[in-house]
């Protein structure tokens, strides 16, 4: 399959924002913003991305569910405003596997992930790409299909995002 680039795929979104203060991340608003609008939203707005972070299977959909990492931060992230359920903490040994490895120390794996993270942008194209799949197979199963995301990939896209 080859895809087609558009003028849509040189318009990029940011995913995470990082806060220093608590070496954890949120999901940044424009990009929660829109994953809502698409129903992008399964136990996060971020789950299909790390599908395809975690070798591409529903592994990924866990790559934050840490929650002790969670609890050593949910204080001092709330000084910040920020909701515990909001909160993405880097588990560096949920990005090794021991098949042939690993190759890298936990601190070389979380320094890697959060540079990855910080700098992390998908081409509104992909994203809407992304939620139309979503959205047929939500149709096949009868479950919170959207009948207008066309329109609504409009807005998004007539919003200059």
């Amino acid at each position: 399959m080859r895809v087609s680039f558009s003028a849509n795929f040189m318009k990029r979104v940011k995913i995470f924002k990082y806060i220093l203060e608590i070496d954890a991340f949120i999901i940044d608003p424009v990009c929660k913003g829109i994953a809502n609008k698409l129903g992008l939203r399964e136990w996060n707005e971020i789950v299909w991305i790390g599908r395809y972070l975690c070798m591409d299977n529903d592994f990924g959909e866990h790559w934050f569910d840490n929650w002790e990492e969670r609890d050593k931060v949910e204080s001092k992230a709330r000084t910040f405003g920020i909701e515990y359920d909001d909160l993405f903490v880097i588990d560096p040994s949920r990005f090794k596997d021991s098949r042939d490895g690993p190759c890298h120390t936990d601190m070389e794996r979380k320094c890697f992930w959060t540079d990855v993270l910080i700098s992390l942008e998908l081409s509104i194209e992909t994203i809407f790409s992304e939620a139309r799949k979503y959205n047929n197979e939500r149709e096949l199963n009868d479950d919170g299909y959207i009948e207008n995301l066309e329109l609504i990939i409009e807005e998004i896209i007539s919003e200059g995002v």
